[in-house]
């Protein structure tokens, strides 16, 4: 059997991975809190622990439950739904509520579907799992490690010694430099909130401490413990995730559940940039992942951009590498077309068995398509969600260059019997101007859109 390595943000070293159980490798992914349309910073850990669980599922015969919830209960939730309200819009708070995040759900899937990305085994939502949430807080207060106070409940941080271990950070320190809610109802700054109270005009839920909502943070340690259990093989999200979000969420549960480990493997996946600037809507680099599909930017192009960079790295999201990445498709999915896949090729996967080393998998997908190895080229790449049939066909579109290869192919004909190679150099000049990759042989002539291809600029070559 392959041997798999992560890093693990745990112990911060690469690890040999063995799952608890083999028949049923389990994965948790924190995902989106569905308000609003997801930008290309939240699709990057949907492609990095996509490319996980397809590896996982190739390894271990699918035997691989791979949960990524939705966060469905929240203040920016309300407050979208309730500016609607204020707009005009037609409906109780809770049923604009209920549309908005039935919308925004029904737009995710959309998009990351157009990454390519496979929809987890499980999609909880969080408002499903409220009394889980409740029995778990209940149970934190029992042991001592909880409290509640005006309507609220909150943790005790000071009760687990070893808050702060994934982050690497001590208690003392986090409440000098960290952002804090300071409240008269907390017995300590660092104290977080598991339960608080709702209004008449928010979503509520009665409970032992009045009607109210869950803290954020509670809502992740309940679902995975009723999907996944108390232990499980693998925690992933973004690193902006890992304090407090992970590190509270490893508080609340290892205390729910002394006699367990929660997860064993913490992985988190950098930051993006664009044009290596942050992303921000101020610097007008800011886009949803819609942006680049309705500008024609097909997902498969965004896919491979992403796995071109190791997700334990920052990412620079450029027009330069998006143009780079769809020439190199054009030119696989041309090479693999109406071929059947065979297996994927052995240092494909060894690539991405060494910590999902996306880079070198590419690399060798790179040397498949130089020997002409279409049926290797094709499986390998189907192995990292590309160069499937489902991706559709978008490289087939746009402009045949099969005549300006003709055109050109005569053009040098009559040159080489006339000696004068000044119209195949201008032609050639031309294309080449127009993005396009020019080929000459002996064989003939091959032409291959390249980056900055522009068809508009190919108008009377011919």
């Amino acid at each position: 059997m392959v041997t798999i390595r992560l890093h693990n943000g745990k112990t911060r070293a690469k690890e040999v991975f063995t799952p608890i159980d083999p028949e049923n490798v389990r994965v948790y992914v924190c995902g989106p809190t569905v308000y609003d349309r997801a930008h290309l910073g939240n699709a990057r850990p949907v492609v990095v622990f996509d490319t996980l669980y397809r590896l996982l599922r190739h390894v271990y015969g699918g035997k691989v439950t791979y949960v990524r919830n939705f966060t469905d209960v929240d203040d920016k939730i309300n407050a979208t739904a309730l500016a609607r309200q204020q707009a005009g819009a037609a409906g109780s708070l809770e049923a604009l509520i209920a549309e908005r995040t039935e919308e925004t759900i029904g737009w995710y899937h959309a998009d990351m579907d157009a990454l390519g990305a496979l929809r987890p085994d499980h999609e909880p939502r969080a408002t499903a799992y409220v009394g889980a949430m409740i029995g778990m807080i209940e149970g934190l207060i029992a042991k001592g490690h909880a409290y509640a106070a005006e309507g609220h409940v909150l943790f005790d941080v000071r009760s687990y010694p070893d808050y702060g271990h994934l982050s690497g950070r001590s208690v003392d320190d986090m409440i000098a430099g960290a952002r804090v809610e300071v409240a008269p109802y907390k017995r300590d700054p660092m104290d977080f909130v598991l339960w608080k109270p709702s209004d008449e005009n928010l979503p509520g839920w009665d409970s032992p401490w009045g009607r109210g909502r869950p803290g954020w943070h509670i809502e992740c340690s309940a679902m995975s413990l009723e999907l996944l259990g108390p232990s499980f093989d693998i925690h992933g999200g973004g690193i902006d995730l890992q304090f407090p979000h992970h590190e509270n969420e490893i508080a609340q549960s290892c205390c729910a559940h002394p006699e367990a480990d929660f997860a064993r493997v913490w992985m988190h996946n950098e930051m993006l940039q664009v044009e290596g600037k942050k992303m921000s809507k101020s610097l007008g680099n800011f886009f949803t992942v819609r942006d680049l599909l309705d500008q024609g930017v097909p997902g498969e192009v965004i896919r491979l951009v992403f796995l071109g960079t190791h997700y334990g790295r920052p990412m620079d999201w450029t027009a330069e590498k998006a143009a780079q990445a769809e020439a190199t498709l054009r030119k696989w999915r041309a090479l693999v077309k109406g071929v059947e896949a065979s297996v994927p090729a052995e240092a494909v996967i060894e690539a991405l068995a060494d910590d999902l080393n996306t880079a070198g998998a590419i690399a060798e997908l790179h040397a498949l398509a130089a020997k002409g190895d279409a049926a290797g080229l094709k499986a390998s790449g189907q192995l990292m969600g590309l160069l499937s049939e489902a991706m559709g066909d978008w490289a087939e579109a746009g402009v045949d260059l099969a005549p300006y290869a003709a055109r050109l192919a005569a053009l040098r004909e009559v040159a080489m019997v006339a000696k004068d190679f000044a119209p195949v150099d201008a032609m050639k000049a031309a294309l080449v101007a127009a993005g396009v990759e020019v080929r000459m042989s002996k064989a003939g002539v091959e032409l291959l859109p390249g980056p900055g291809f522009d068809a508009a600029r190919l108008e009377g070559l011919l």
